[in-house]
């Protein structure tokens, strides 16, 4: 019978968007729940008190390593020597792979932004002085930072659109299965549009 079908059609419609409409809401919901903390603390930012903590080291690179600076040429950005950089990640447990530093004839300047914080480290070419300085400003500007994705790397950027994905599949599911329930319940499309409606509103009447 045409109307059995068509019954049991969009019974098997709405089982394939409830199975993607949970899949997704399980994928996404502890970083939605994080990512909505964070909007509130990004949105109160200059209420949350900071007290930055800044740690200053200071060390004298050998002689070999400090001839291995003086023998870079030019002043073109680029990485530190291996010797030199394995010998100050052993010493203060600092992740310079990958990170181009800026030359000059008298230093060396590699700024390491972070999430939360910041940090440098300097060298003397002619003395071998290495002075590093990292500055934490706490767990929650450091979530505000990785809500931003404020340098947090590739990988942590590529996460941010595979749950921008997940959101989107979470929401456009959820929006196909209110439809299909939107018959026997009339109040649907009245409480959906207000989230339509109530933001549209506040964009005209406040902000300029």
């Amino acid at each position: 019978m045409p109307q059995a079908d068509a019954a049991l059609r969009r019974a098997a419609w709405l089982k394939t968007l409830l199975r993607w409409h949970w899949i997704s809401s399980a994928l996404c919901l502890v970083a939605l729940l994080a990512f909505s903390f964070t909007g509130i603390t990004l949105n109160h930012a200059a209420s949350i008190p900071a007290r930055p903590e800044v740690t200053n080291l200071q060390a004298d690179l050998p002689d070999a390593l400090r001839a291995s600076l003086a023998a870079h040429d030019g002043e073109a950005p680029g990485p530190l020597p291996e010797a030199v950089a394995g010998w100050l990640e052993s010493r203060w447990r600092v992740a310079l792979a990958g990170r181009d530093a800026e030359w000059s004839a008298d230093e060396v300047y590699l700024p390491l932004p972070r999430p939360g914080g910041d940090a440098w480290l300097r060298i003397d070419r002619e003395t071998g002085a290495a002075e590093y300085e990292r500055t934490d400003r706490g767990w929650i500007s450091w979530l505000n930072d990785l809500h931003k994705g404020r340098h947090a790397g590739p990988v942590w950027g590529w996460f941010i659109d595979l749950f921008a994905v997940a959101c989107l599949v979470f929401s456009i599911t959820g929006l196909l299965i209110l439809q299909a329930h939107a018959a026997r319940r009339p109040s649907v499309w009245p409480v959906t549009g207000l989230g339509l409606v109530i933001p549209v509103l506040l964009l005209l009447l406040f902000v300029h």
